[in-house]
């Protein structure tokens, strides 16, 4: 849980950002990921995605990973 919150809240309080980014909050701006298990009991939990939400449009995780097949990642 620590890394996670490193990554989130911790990033925007050290980018200034902290009143609009970082956390779930009323008000926020948020990107969310939507997760098939919890991260806190186990860590490769962060690689079973569900959904993307990103600036309010749903993203299908797999056609996300199709889209760029072959153009990042280990090749």
């Amino acid at each position: 849980m620590e890394a996670i919150h490193i990554a989130t809240e911790n990033g925007a309080i050290f980018l200034g950002e902290a009143a609009t980014i970082g956390s779930i909050t009323v008000g926020k701006a948020a990107d969310l990921v939507v997760l098939a298990g919890n991260p806190a009991a186990n860590i490769d939990d962060v690689e079973k995605v569900v959904t993307i939400f990103k600036d309010g449009v749903v993203y299908d995780p797999v056609k996300l990973t199709g889209s760029v097949q072959g153009l990042v990642g280990v090749r």
